[in-house]
């Protein structure tokens, strides 16, 4: 599997962004998907994850109400928006995938497939 995430740059805060995370190899619309962010000088943590429909969500705390994830099976792609964002939230976001786990999933060893990141800079 190949994931390639895009959208990030450079926002104000209170501003929004939409994050994508393009799919190839395999059967995209099987697996679960999840979005996670590495902020400098920390450890990349948990962001949000979907279901193979789309029927089931998870979020971090932090973002729950601002983030929102959703996909597109047809066009192999996941995304996330990002509104209200704060400067806390700048990081290198990264979308991953799992071929062993069909439910929701907060749990980074459990993720098989990296993409190569997105740089999202919140300024204040």
């Amino acid at each position: 599997v190949q994931l390639q995430a895009s959208g990030g740059g450079l926002v104000q805060a209170g501003g929004s962004l939409r994050l994508s995370c393009a799919a190839s190899g395999r059967t995209f619309s099987n697996y679960v998907m999840g979005w996670f962010r590495q902020a400098p000088g920390k450890e990349r943590e948990f962001v949000a994850t979907i279901n193979w429909s789309g029927s089931s969500t998870a979020y971090a705390d932090s973002v729950k109400g601002r983030f929102t994830i959703s996909r597109d099976n047809a066009k192999n792609t996941v995304y996330l928006q990002m509104n209200s964002l704060k400067p806390e939230d700048t990081a290198v976001y990264y979308c991953a995938t799992t071929v062993k786990y069909s439910g929701v999933t907060v749990t980074q060893t459990r993720y098989d497939y990296w993409g190569q990141g997105t740089l999202v800079t919140v300024s204040s």
